[in-house]
């Protein structure tokens, strides 16, 4: 969180600049944060499920077995601390992992590998089972249960307002993300630019989401296409990015114009959805009458800001479809090799330097539906991708943090390495199985593919 300020004045713009400049840190201190979201499913038969009965609540309480501490939004638990880790309630009940900023791609494969095997001692107990893909393989989001947190009633209100797949995001979708660190606003600058650029070649690579209630939609990454219908206002490419004098100020002016979806006073959420923060700041809010924000207040409102790539005191790595255990610690390993080693940092900033918006914007929906057969700057995506992996993986080696047995942490890559070089994506292989070994039934992926 950033500096407290010793005065009672009200916020002025440099103030929402300096939020994000305090989050620059030396590389000494970079760490990386790694998050990955997995639906949650009746064993029995594959159905969603509810908070309540012997539903998320049960699983959540039943998780304090481990040391997670419960946080509360008045009687319902809707989140587990643990040191700077936290478990997080999505809206239709995804399961999200929010890991500890770490030093080494190690640690993240063993957190993560840890926390998979609590959730599942305590989802066995409740016939639950988890399932890492993009989008929901067979279920309507009318079946969805809704989960008893403040923000999502008031973001599922406002979503059809403003795009076409809003509530399937919300309801329908799981990521795979991971958040870095930079040294200061040049720093920041190029890690944007480079890692938005190449976001969606991550799509490709990790694009695991090919079918829309149970039958093949023609898209590879129902996740990545439903980004593109959510909401104008606070998704997209971020064309200012690539323009000369990008810093903080140009995102905190981004973000200022960005439309607010509440504001969060006792414990509770008042709905503000459409609202401008600019007003707010002048205690100019029909809802909140000669009341002005705080530093929490703007660094809410950041969190409701959906880019491909999305800054806080961090990067944040927004790309990706969920996947298997095998998968959740590539994607932070990618993006540690990319921008934890400067070389590494230049040579990707190389491959992407002449593409333009239209590039940029074109390649974010031609990979949803092409994944890595999709073209970009006269090149395959997947020529692409490999040279990506590949300097990652250089990176990585390095940086030298090995393991226990010696081992640097380019192995984590291993899969990226076989998809990029066969350029067939996961989601390619899952269409394979539905047409061959799975007799038309997408339903068995929550059999083949559960943790």
């Amino acid at each position: 969180m950033a500096e407290a300020r010793c005065d009672d004045r009200p916020l002025v713009f440099a103030d929402l600049v300096r939020w994000f400049e305090v989050g620059a840190k030396p590389a000494s201190d970079w760490r990386v944060g790694a998050e990955h979201e997995k639906f949650v499913f009746r064993l029995k038969d594959h159905a969603p499920v509810p908070y309540e009965p012997q539903g998320i609540r049960a699983l959540l309480d039943g998780l304090t077995r481990f040391g997670w501490k419960p946080v509360l939004e008045g009687e319902h638990v809707i989140a587990l601390e643990r040191g700077k880790a936290n478990v997080s309630l999505e809206p239709g009940g995804q399961f999200e992992l929010s890991g500890a900023p770490l030093e080494t791609m190690h640690d993240i494969c063993e957190e993560t590998g840890g926390h998979l095997q609590e959730v599942k001692t305590v989802a066995d107990e409740l016939g639950i089972g988890f399932l890492g893909l993009g989008f929901a393989p067979t279920w309507r989001r009318a079946e969805i249960p809704v989960m008893p947190k403040g923000r999502y009633g008031i973001m599922r209100r406002y979503m059809p307002k403003v795009g076409g797949l809003g509530l399937d995001m919300m309801f329908r979708t799981c990521t795979v993300q991971a958040n870095l660190d930079f040294g200061s606003e040049s720093d920041m600058a190029a890690k944007f630019r480079t890692s938005l650029a190449l976001q969606p070649i991550a799509t490709a690579l990790f694009a695991n989401s090919p079918f829309i209630e149970g039958k093949p939609s023609g898209l590879l990454s129902a996740r990545a296409n439903v980004w593109t219908d959510t909401d104008p206002d606070r998704t997209g490419m971020l064309d200012f990015v690539f323009r000369d004098g990008f810093g903080f100020e140009t995102y905190a002016r981004y973000a200022l114009d960005v439309p607010m979806y509440f504001v969060k006073r006792e414990g509770k959420y008042i709905d503000v959805a459409g609202r401008s923060f600019r007003d707010f700041m002048d205690g100019a809010l029909p809802e909140l009458p000669g009341q002005r924000p705080t530093l929490k207040d703007w660094a809410d409102h950041t969190t409701t800001i959906f880019p491909e790539v999305r800054l806080k005191q961090y990067l944040e790595m927004r790309g990706a479809d969920s996947g298997p255990w095998s998968r959740l610690c590539a994607l932070p390993a990618l993006w540690t090799g990319v921008f934890y080693d400067s070389a590494a940092l230049a040579a990707a900033w190389d491959l992407c330097k002449a593409w333009d918006i239209d590039d940029h914007e074109r390649l974010r929906a031609d990979v949803a539906r092409l994944g890595l057969k999709a073209q970009v700057g006269g090149r395959s995506v997947q020529d692409v991708a490999k040279d990506v992996v590949a300097i990652a993986a250089a990176g990585l080696k390095r940086r030298q943090r090995l393991s226990g047995g010696l081992v640097d942490e380019s192995g984590y890559l291993a899969e990226l390495e076989e998809i990029a070089d066969t350029g067939i994506t996961p989601a390619e292989r899952l269409l394979e199985l539905y047409h061959t070994r799975w007799g038309g039934d997408a339903s068995r992926a929550f059999e083949d593919f559960a943790y």
